[in-house]
């Protein structure tokens, strides 16, 4: 192989390994950037408020949360736990079980949610909210997982999840509004 054939096959390889560099440059800063996860929150039906004055017992509530991935890699997180305030206070829990969510899929789960009637009835506020007609709550979640692009890219991302939980007095309905950020 003389030394002209030597410096064109140097030359066509050194070509093709910039464009395949900046293609996959191109294609981890779009497509595969990370976005943040759809997550809904559908509180559950029915909500008598006058059970909330009975204080020796907890209240459980399911709930059923939507997860719903726009990204192009898998998002994966462990078990953690949200945590329901009223004006600040916490006086709820709700487990969040480990799931794994493929590339543009949703992913249904049913989360039972604990409201302690006696932090809610310590609260002056409380009852002014009751005899308004509405209760307003929040959770909150910091959900620690990966997100792995082509089963090759893995990398840590963290979701704050936070959700305003309006429950409707008379018509014991509720709605809720939920907020995601994903930070990697």
């Amino acid at each position: 192989m003389g030394v002209g054939k030597k410096k064109l096959c140097c030359g066509v390889t050194s070509i093709f390994i910039v464009i395949i560099v900046i293609v996959i440059l191109t294609l981890a800063f779009t497509i595969f950037k990370p976005r943040d996860p759809i997550i809904t929150l559908y509180p559950g039906s029915n909500i008598e408020v006058t059970s909330f004055l009975n204080p020796t017992h907890n209240i459980t509530l399911d709930s059923i949360i939507t997860i719903e991935n726009p990204n192009y890699g898998v998002f994966r997180y462990k078990n953690t736990t949200s945590s329901v305030t009223f004006r600040g206070k916490v006086v709820g829990e709700a487990p969040i079980m480990d799931i794994y969510v493929p590339p543009h899929k949703k992913r249904n789960m049913t989360s039972p949610v604990a409201i302690m009637p006696v932090r809610l009835m310590q609260d002056p506020h409380f009852w002014i909210d009751v005899a308004a007609g509405t209760l307003n709550l929040t959770s909150t979640a910091l959900i620690s997982g990966k997100v792995i692009a082509m089963n090759i890219f893995k990398r840590p991302a963290t979701l704050y999840n936070s959700c305003n939980i309006t429950v409707f007095v008379l018509s014991k309905k509720s709605v809720a509004i939920c907020e995601s950020k994903l930070k990697v």
